[in-house]
C-alpha cells in the first residue's frame, strides 16, 4: 500500500500537522491520513491484538476464533482480569507452539503494512500495546521514531513519550512510574507534548464505553502544569467523557480513535 504524500513545501507559518493515535491496523485511512499536511504525527498503537468493537478482528481471534474472544471481552469488560489471563494461558498451551513466537509473527505482519503506510515526514511514539524492539526493523526513510525526545516542526519544539504505565491488562510496552518520569524529564520545554497515554484527569481518563478509568500519568500532569506547553497531544482512551480541555494555559486534546474514526486531528500555527 502507497502512503500519499504530505504537501509538497517546507514547514514554516502557516504549518498544519496532522496527528493521529490507536490506529490499531486502520492502514487503509493511515495512507491517507498526511494528506494536505506538512507532517504525521503517530501517537502509538500500531497493532490490533483485539478489537473490542468487531471481535473477529485482530491477531488473537485469528488464532482462537471469534468466540473464544468474545470470552475474553466478556471477562476484561468485567474486570476478571486474573480470569481473562487463565482462560487465555489454556488457549496459548494448547495452540502447538510457543506464544511469543505466534504473536511476534503475527505483528511483524502487521508493522509490515503500518510502516508501508507512513507518508513522509512522520514523527513516531510508542503506544502501549505496541513492541518498540521491532520499529527499527520497518521504520523506512522519512518516519523518525522519538520516545524521551524532541524535534522542532514548522519552528515549534515537539517532545515525544511513548508507552503506557503499569495496568492489570498487562499490555505489552507498560512501563514503570519513575522510567516515564524520567523520559518527561529529559524533554525540557517544549511546546507540544506528544504521548501516547493522558494526563492523569478523571475526564480525559474515563472511558465512556468500557466504563472504567484507564491509566494516565500524574507526571504528565505535573510538567503540564509546571511547564505549560501550547499543547499536550494524546490518545490511548478510546471513547473519553471529555476530548478536550485546558489545564492552566496548555490545551490537552485527546486527538482520537483513529482506528475508527480515520480520520487524524489537525494542528495548525
Amino acid at each position: 500500500m502507497a502512503a500519499t504524500p504530505l504537501r509538497d513545501r517546507a514547514a514554516g507559518p502557516g504549518t498544519r500537522i496532522h496527528v493521529v493515535s490507536d490506529v490499531h491496523g486502520n492502514a487503509r485511512d493511515l495512507a491517507r491520513a498526511g494528506e494536505g499536511a506538512d507532517a504525521l504525527i503517530c501517537l502509538g498503537d500500531l497493532v490490533l491484538f483485539l478489537d473490542y468493537a468487531d471481535h473477529s478482528r485482530g491477531i488473537f481471534p485469528e488464532l482462537f476464533g471469534e468466540e473464544n474472544a468474545d470470552r475474553v471481552v466478556e471477562l476484561r469488560t468485567a474486570r476478571r482480569f486474573a480470569e481473562a489471563r487463565d482462560f487465555q494461558a489454556g488457549l496459548w498451551a494448547a495452540a502447538g507452539e510457543d506464544r511469543a513466537v505466534l504473536i511476534e509473527r503475527a505483528v511483524r505482519r502487521q508493522y509490515a503494512e503500518m510502516f508501508a503506510a507512513m507518508p513522509a515526514p512522520t514523527y513516531a511514539t510508542f503506544g502501549n500495546v505496541d513492541l518498540p524492539r521491532l520499529w527499527p526493523e520497518f521504520a523506512r526513510e522519512g518516519t523518525t521514531v522519538l520516545d524521551g525526545q524532541r524535534v522542532e516542526i514548522g519552528g515549534w519544539t515537539f517532545g515525544f513519550v511513548g508507552g503506557g504505565l503499569r495496568t492489570p491488562m498487562r499490555t505489552p510496552f507498560e512501563i514503570d512510574d519513575e522510567e516515564y518520569e524520567a523520559k518527561l524529564a529529559a524533554l525540557g520545554e517544549v511546546d507540544v507534548l506528544c504521548t501516547h497515554i493522558p494526563p492523569e484527569v478523571p475526564d480525559l481518563v474515563y472511558d465512556t464505553v468500557a466504563r472504567r478509568f484507564e491509566r494516565g500519568s500524574r507526571a504528565l500532569l505535573d510538567v503540564i502544569r509546571r511547564t505549560r506547553p501550547r499543547y499536550s497531544l494524546f490518545g490511548h482512551v478510546h471513547q473519553p467523557l471529555s476530548r478536550r480541555m485546558r489545564i492552566g494555559s496548555t490545551e490537552c486534546v485527546n486527538v482520537g480513535h483513529f482506528a475508527s474514526s480515520g480520520r487524524p486531528w489537525a494542528l495548525e500555527f
